[in-house]
């Protein structure tokens, strides 16, 4: 008897690879054995990449408050410190665009933890 095999569904998982493998450069995009590499390498930088932009947005958000709290004469971990103490609860995403985006109101988010 002979061997049965699966055309339907190897055809269909080469055509999703080459299908995600569309605008990649030279043999990247039609050779299926470049094509199925270059393909798993991007989709792993893809997870790491969503993981690695919530790191970098929080760091750019404690650059944005250091840099609003420094021009009130504090540091940020004064800042944060004095900000954890006070009965206020924004996260660093909202300080980060009261400093960058509303100092006036950044200013009295400063004065108020002061008191």
């Amino acid at each position: 008897m002979p061997r049965s095999v699966n055309h339907v569904a190897s055809r269909a998982r080469r055509k999703r690879v080459m299908k995600l493998s569309k605008g990649y450069f030279g043999r990247r995009k039609n050779v299926w054995t470049v094509a199925k590499n270059a393909v798993e390498k991007g989709l792993l930088y893809a997870y790491e990449g969503r993981k690695q932009k919530k790191r970098n947005f929080r760091s750019l958000w404690i650059t944005r408050i250091n840099a609003g709290a420094r021009t009130y004469g504090m540091s940020y971990s004064q800042f944060m410190g004095a900000y954890n103490k006070s009965e206020m609860k924004m996260n660093r995403k909202v300080l980060a665009d009261l400093a960058m985006n509303h100092p006036e109101a950044f200013k009295s988010v400063v004065e108020a933890i002061q008191k």
